[in-house]
């Protein structure tokens, strides 16, 4: 579980490809405070640290993660945001995020505005997720609330803090990133259909 609050920009330092699978190093001030076997989340992907180096982490993205998430989309340099798992007890500034991502979406939009960003994402909406306007939805790992909501497309408001400490300053339009919706509001539409 997470909160998407994102703790730390990484960066991508090496790509290697095992088959189906894609190991990933990733370079940041965390690392050295990370474990083998450890949850962290990768633009909003929960994925295990695999092997620990100087100030680095390598993770490993199976096929199943490649295909549903930008992962695959990453290069050497590529700025990532990293949040490592919730603790039981803590404040939960965020909302509820799994780090399962549903699927991408593709940034339409960004409106820079008097002090804040507006960002627009346009997602295929055959899968039946959903927004809400005032809704939480995380973004590439990022808790947000939706602005405006439309059948497969919202907007969210970025302020300068979040621009600046996570990979949002980097979002140009025909950027792919992840989804992760509501998991209290899938459990809902889930119910309702029955």
């Amino acid at each position: 579980m997470f909160t998407g609050i994102i703790e730390e920009l990484g960066e991508v330092t090496e790509l290697v490809q095992d088959k189906d699978n894609l190991h990933i190093t990733v370079k940041s001030a965390l690392s050295k405070e990370l474990k083998i076997d450890q949850s962290l989340a990768h633009n909003g992907v929960c994925l295990t640290v695999v092997k620990l180096g100087d100030n680095t982490h390598t993770i490993t993205a199976i096929k199943e993660t490649i295909d549903k998430s930008n992962i695959g989309e990453l290069r050497i340099g590529t700025k990532v945001n990293l949040e490592r798992a919730m603790q039981l007890g803590a404040r939960l500034d965020g909302h509820i995020v799994q780090g399962h991502v549903d699927q991408t979406a593709v940034c339409t939009e960004v409106k820079e505005l008097e002090g804040s960003w507006l960002y627009t994402f346009s997602y295929d909406n055959s899968y039946n997720n959903l927004t809400i306007e005032k809704g939480s939805i995380t973004v590439n790992g990022v808790s947000l609330t939706v602005v405006d909501s439309k059948k497969e497309s919202f907007s969210v408001a970025i302020i300068p803090y979040t621009y600046e400490n996570t990979n949002f300053h980097q979002f140009k339009v025909n950027d792919t990133i992840n989804l992760e919706f509501d998991v209290i509001g899938k459990y809902v539409a889930r119910l309702l259909k029955k």
